[in-house]
């Protein structure tokens, strides 16, 4: 069989049901409930509390049907025969059937057909056949015979229940031990010992659907008990930044997680074989946690005693093995292997490992996605790191959050897979309270927002051929049709956990489920048409030398709002993106005035895009760090209109026209920085080239200060926003900052408008490392830029910039730090910036601008904060030519004697501000 396509299990579907109305299972045959895994096992019949009955699969090039009951081989005779000839598959002519002695009714039933049934006593007396059709418990010594059968392109039916095998079994694994799930379970198919309730069944016409369906197949307790025997904690140690991993598969169960539910350690069953991930490869070698891989790999070895073979860039963790008695060896992947260790890093294997595990083979992976998603910007960390190719089938995916190094409590045994925090349990809980109304346990809506990024997550994976990500889409989708989205605004602002769930979840459905103009009035109630522009040409004359750099359009899509954009070939497959939304701060706060994400990007990958975003946003090219274009052009079918101003290219009469534009955003481009506010503070600014004056002149003060080129590398960026991830504003790229400075940053009379702020944050992008002790510094030393650019280019005295800036809270600051002790720990913000006040009163702004330029000539700085602050001490000591190690000193900084013996030639400055506090 040829690869599945995302289409395969519905014309699978309508193949296998071929003129079925529904299916009587209301008969005295008591099913049991099928489990699926995997990219490609579906549903044939489900009941109504979403039990699965009948199921298929494909394993290889070959195909699998599975019944929950071996009556039904002769109950559903149609049903059977439309079986056998998808089994057989298209391109295959060969008819002939051979049917276990077991079930030989069947051989009668297809002998009507065009299929030649012969009855043999095993699989192993005749493997010529097109399709083998057998009970689930007389599968015998032909396990692999039969499995290598499925894979090289054979089709198997198989029916049977696993309850009466497993209530004489009890102290069997019915998911590794039932003879039926040796063969079924390869290709993500199990039979469990739970019941399956009776019902005459309508058959649908798409793939049956139950938001009851996402139960966890398994409560783990017996396989916990292996895995934490001994174990009472986790030690996190040896400077590990760890992944969180999702937890989302039928089958697959947190081990180690942090007190607030996020996995660290998990395990999964796949196929006849079980998989443990780590989220830190680092973690494979640390000796407090021996006992833990000591259990690991006695799970995943299950009583084989088989060989455990470690990758070769895992040599600390298998030294540590063989010292703590874990017989292992240094090897690449082997399919004669019991249990394979390796990392999350290489792709070299990964279909070679599927088949490893699915077969019975165990493998235990540690890696982090963190760094990965923090260097590939604009990839999918869900389908394109190679971890979660590997990790993904089996249930189990990385993720860029992080857990910090710590102990963390091993979970108490005697609670059962629904006290703890699951993915799928919580979401089917949160849909039955949708659904049904039923109520949700504290314990529930505490875990409700940490389900909403899961459910973001997971929706990344893409996997629409699978059927378990398409069941989940479904739930999500109905649960939003029912439920609505919050319409979330500043003056309507939510704090619902459930409400939380909602906003995260309504984003990610929208870009993944099948149709999203259908689903778009569920989310955005009030979405009014806009006037709108076609075939909107944009010139690109890009050198990104200074880094990622958004290049405006001028553009806006309303909500939902599909365009298309044509590419130069130039940029495609270079890193490019096109990015929808100018706020992209992830919030993460207990009351939100917008959704916690609302913008979206597409990596520029053909010469013809189509975009869109939920909530809309103005149109952007982003472009990657050293990208050389010059007159290129992008054309954009249709958008809305923004404000949209640009230096020197934008006539009077251009803005006229312009600043009454629909989109409700507007952008503001001067020399060296970027305004984006809301449009209403800008259709009355009659004279913008007035306010570009006013920020070229503060640019290059700020640029003066830092000793810079006044022409920046890259223009900076402000944009403002209902509510931002911290602060009042924060810095960055762009600088970010709420609704209500937008006035300030538009304003030109001096008398009107607060920049402290603004200018602040643009100070914190002028600081460096090198001369930054942190954390005494980091909101200090930026707002020597607010003074400078207050008094040196607007003409405004520091007294009056600020009210902390007047002389009497100044002195009242020194005095009371020195009163203190001069402790380091309280020399922070304006206590902290007192000490660079006051050599500016005695040195100039000149003397910080020479400081700051002999720090662009050094190389090989301190990394601590003792050795940095002696090296500021000695830099601007020889700068103006004055000793100045008693003055820092009498802040309370760790001159060093050799730092007061290099400046001993120099005169001492004896009357500085601080000697009357000696």
């Amino acid at each position: 069989m040829s690869q599945p396509t995302k289409s395969w299990a519905t014309e699978a579907y309508t193949s296998l049901t071929k003129g079925l109305k529904e299916v009587d299972l209301c008969g005295p045959c008591v099913p049991c409930n099928l489990v699926l895994i995997g990219d490609y096992a579906f549903p044939l019949v489900m009941n109504s509390q979403g039990q699965v009955l009948m199921a298929a699969s494909v394993y290889g090039r070959g195909r699998i049907v599975v019944l929950g009951h071996e009556a039904y081989l002769t109950t559903c005779s149609n049903l059977v025969e439309n079986a056998v000839i998808w089994l057989k598959g298209e391109g295959s002519d060969n008819l002939s059937v051979g049917v276990h002695k077991s079930v030989k009714a069947v051989a009668n039933t297809l002998s009507k057909s065009t299929f030649q049934a012969e009855v043999v006593k095993a699989f192993s007396d005749n493997v010529e056949v097109g399709v083998y059709v057998t009970d689930a418990y007389s599968i015998g010594a032909d396990v692999k015979e039969l499995v290598a059968y499925m894979k090289a392109g054979g089709g198997v039916l198989i029916a049977g229940q696993a309850w009466s095998w497993a209530g004489n079994h009890p102290k069997e694994n019915t998911f590794l031990q039932f003879p039926g799930n040796k063969v079924s379970s390869v290709a993500g198919v199990y039979f469990t010992d739970c019941y399956g309730e009776r019902e005459r069944l309508p058959v649908y016409p798409e793939i049956p659907f139950n938001w009851k369906t996402l139960r966890v197949g398994k409560d783990f307790r017996d396989d916990l008990e292996t895995l934490l025997q001994g174990i009472s904690k986790f030690d996190l140690q040896d400077g590990v930044l760890a992944s969180e991993v999702l937890v989302h598969g039928t089958l697959a169960f947190p081990i180690g997680t942090t007190e607030s539910g996020r996995a660290f350690l998990a395990g999964a069953y796949y196929g006849q074989g079980r998989v443990i991930v780590i989220t830190h490869e680092g973690l494979l070698g640390q000796e407090t946690l021996v006992p833990v891989w000591k259990n690991a790999v006695r799970w995943l070895d299950e009583g084989r005693n088989g060989a455990v073979g470690v990758v070769p860039q895992l040599e600390a963790a298998c030294n540590l093995f063989q010292k703590s008695g874990i017989t292992s060896e240094k090897t690449k992947f082997r399919k004669d292997l019991s249990v394979f260790v390796c990392t999350a890093y290489s792709d070299d294997y990964v279909e070679e490992i599927h088949d490893f595990v699915a077969q019975g083979g165990g493998l235990l992976i540690g890696g982090h996605a963190w760094y990965w998603a923090e260097t590939h910007s604009g990839q999918n960390l869900l389908t394109d790191f190679t971890g979660n190719k590997i990790l993904n089938k089996m249930g189990l995916s990385l993720l860029e959050n992080t857990i910090k190094e710590g102990s963390y409590k091993a979970p108490v045994l005697s609670q059962t897979i629904k006290d703890t925090y699951h993915f799928r349990h919580l979401l089917q809980r949160f849909a039955g309270h949708v659904y049904e109304g039923q109520k949700l346990t504290e314990r529930d809506e505490e875990c409700l927002k940490k389900l909403g990024g899961d459910c973001a997550n997971f929706l990344r994976m893409q996997a629409y051929s699978c059927s378990s990500y398409t069941q989940v889409v479904s739930t999500l989708t109905n649960v939003l049709k029912k439920s609505g989205m919050p319409q979330v605004s500043e003056s309507c602002p939510v704090k619902r956990p459930t409400d939380h769930l909602l906003l995260s979840v309504g984003t990610e459905v929208y870009k993944i489920c099948s149709n999203p103009d259908a689903l778009l009035p569920y989310l955005i109630k009030d979405n009014p048409l806009m006037p709108v522009s076609y075939n909107h040409r944009v010139k690109l004359q890009i050198n990104t030398a200074g880094g990622k750099e958004w290049v405006s359009t001028g553009l806006y899509l309303s909500p939902g709002m599909k365009t298309y954009i044509a590419i130069p070939a130039e940029i495609v497959n270079k890193g490019w993106q096109v990015q929808i939304g100018c706020q992209t701060d992830q919030l993460n706060a207990e009351e939100l005035k917008r959704a916690p994400r609302v913008h979206d990007q597409f990596p520029v990958t053909a010469e013809m895009m189509q975009v869109w975003n939920l909530w809309g946003g103005l149109i952007y090219l982003v472009a990657p760090p050293n990208a050389q274009v010059q007159e290129a052009e992008v054309i954009v079918q249709m958008a809305v209109p923004a404000p949209y101003y640009k230096s020197g290219v934008t006539t009077a009469a251009d803005w006229a026209r312009l600043r009454t534009a629909p989109s409700p955003w507007a952008e503001l481009e001067f020399d060296n920085i970027i305004l984006t506010v809301p449009s209403d503070v800008v259709r009355g600014l009659e004279h913008p080239d007035k306010l570009a004056e006013s920020w070229n002149n503060i640019m290059r003060g700020i640029a003066d200060l830092a000793v810079i080129p006044h022409k920046f590398p890259r223009k900076e960026r402000f944009v403002t926003d209902v509510q931002i991830s911290y602060g009042w504003m924060h810095a960055g790229y762009p600088v970010m900052a709420h609704t209500a400075a937008a006035v300030d940053l538009v304003s030109i009379d001096p008398k009107k408008r607060d920049l402290w702020g603004a200018i602040h944050e643009l100070g914190h992008n002028q600081q460096r490392g090198c001369w930054e002790f942190p954390p005494h510094t980091t909101e200090c030393t930026c707002n020597l830029w607010s003074v400078y650019v207050h008094e040196e280019v607007l003409g405004i005295n520091r007294a009056k910039a600020h009210p902390d800036m007047t002389l009497e809270k100044r002195q009242s600051r020194a005095k009371e730090y020195a009163k203190g002790g001069k402790k380091l720990s309280n020399w922070k913000v304006w206590v902290a910036l007192e000490t660079y006040l006051q050599l500016q009163d005695r040195f100039g702004w000149d003397a910080f601008k020479k400081v700051f330029a002999a720090y662009h000539k050094m190389s090989n700085f301190p990394g601590d904060n003792k050795g940095k602050m002696n090296l500021y001490a000695q830099t601007f000591s020889q700068t103006v030519g004055m000793n100045l190690a008693a003055f820092f000193k009498a802040w309370g900084w760790p001159i060093e004697t050799a730092t007061e013996q290099k400046l001993s030639n120099l005169p001492q400055w004896r009357d500085h501000p601080m000697v009357q506090y000696d």
